[in-house]
């Protein structure tokens, strides 16, 4: 499974728990509830494969612990 961190000024950090990753799609959990539309920085890997993005959050699904956002890669 793909690890995504989030970039803040090219600084990673580890807050998101991959749910799965298709073609311009990643769903995942965490700790912070971004704004529906808002665009973030965001370094992929996996494997030997690193590579940066923007992604937009696209909708939160689900409820409590349960909740997963989707960010759609641009």
């Amino acid at each position: 499974m793909a690890r995504v961190l989030l970039l803040d000024n090219g600084t990673p950090h580890d807050i998101f728990e991959v749910v799965e990753v298709t073609e311009g799609l990643i769903k995942a959990r965490s700790p912070y509830l971004f704004e529906i539309g808002e665009e973030i920085r965001i370094r992929i890997e996996n494997g030997d494969s690193t590579r940066e993005a923007v992604a937009r959050v696209r909708a939160h699904v689900g409820a409590g612990s349960d909740k997963v956002t989707e960010l759609e890669l641009q």
